[in-house]
């Protein structure tokens, strides 16, 4: 039995019913696939490695992780004298689960300001899911940890932004910071800081423009948004995650790259991840990006919106072999 199997068996069934509902439609794909390789290829042969090659990135794990896969799992084939295709199904789990959770440790916690307000900072391009992510992450940060937040419409460009923040506030129940379309976001930011400082909230949540389009515009966007922040609360944004839609794929970690270099990247937020056969993405990011994933959605209800935990992922997506 490996690493990842003697893990699985410590879950509580109610702990993973989210992950393994949100997971569904990946799970699927990739057992099938793998169950079809295992009845194609009774032994393991190099024609049963290259279509496991194909079937994992098919599955958006990213060609440089699966390659640095594949010759680890060559190296454990041998080294155990591993014969049986349907043996591997597992071993194959247990790899995918310590390529992740080795080398430097990726925390999914949200990183508190111990002194003043926490300043969460969320970019990301338009239709990623970003405001309704905002408006979840408030919801948890509310009910899970009793925290008092407040949203600020830093978004001020894209026609309705402010609106649907200001429409989940009230749904909420948290004030919303906002001025109309248009106005300079470093404004909106600022007063929603120095709102939050006198009214002694524990958390600002900030939503921002996302037009990659042009790099340099937003750069120096986001430069000055943080320069405004960090003027009224030394050391902030403690937190600045990029919000990306799953079902992208491999565009999302473009847009991950793209991102770490024009600002401080503290964590991912992946959205729709229950929208996807491909679910493999986290796997991708982690190798490629080496940002942490910390939260993601796995499904409409503002529930569904997850800490990012790598075991109840590795067991959502397999969970029918181990």
């Amino acid at each position: 039995m490996g690493i990842f199997s003697k893990l699985s068996k410590l879950f509580k069934k109610e702990e993973t019913v989210i992950y393994d509902k949100g997971l569904e439609k990946s799970r699927k794909d990739i057992l099938s696939k793998l169950n079809n390789l295992s009845n194609k290829h009774k032994s393991i042969t190099e024609e049963y490695f290259e279509e496991l090659e194909e079937t994992l990135i098919s599955a958006d794990i990213g060609v440089n992780t699966v390659i640095k896969f594949i010759d680890r799992l060559k190296d454990r084939v041998k080294k155990e004298n591993i014969k049986d295709t349907n043996i591997l199904k597992e071993i194959i789990v247990d790899e995918l689960f310590i390529i992740y959770v080795e080398g430097d440790i990726l925390t999914n916690k949200i990183n508190y300001n111990s002194n003043g307000p926490t300043v969460i900072l969320f970019v990301g391009v338009n239709g990623v899911g970003k405001t309704t992510t905002i408006a979840k992450i408030a919801n948890k940060i509310i009910k899970e940890e009793n925290k008092k937040v407040l949203l600020v419409a830093g978004d001020t460009f894209r026609a309705g932004a402010i609106e649907q923040l200001r429409e989940w506030g009230n749904r909420l129940n948290t004030e919303v910071i906002y001025k109309e379309e248009n106005s300079d976001p470093s404004s909106v930011i600022y007063d929603g800081i120095k709102y939050a400082k006198d009214n002694s909230y524990d958390v600002v949540l900030i939503d921002t423009a996302g037009r990659l389009q042009n790099k340099v515009n937003l750069m120096n966007e986001l430069s000055k948004i943080n320069k405004v922040i960090n003027s009224q609360i030394e050391g902030a944004p403690q937190e600045t995650l990029l919000v990306i839609d799953a079902t992208t794929g491999q565009n999302g970690i473009s847009q991950a790259k793209s991102f770490k270099e024009i600002t401080n990247i503290t964590g991912i937020i992946l959205t729709k991840l229950d929208g996807t056969a491909k679910g493999g993405i986290v796997l991708a990011i982690k190798d490629e990006v080496d940002i942490p994933v910390k939260f993601i959605g796995l499904g409409e209800r503002l529930e569904d919106l997850q800490s990012f935990d790598i075991e109840k992922y590795i067991y959502g997506l397999f969970n029918d072999i181990i």
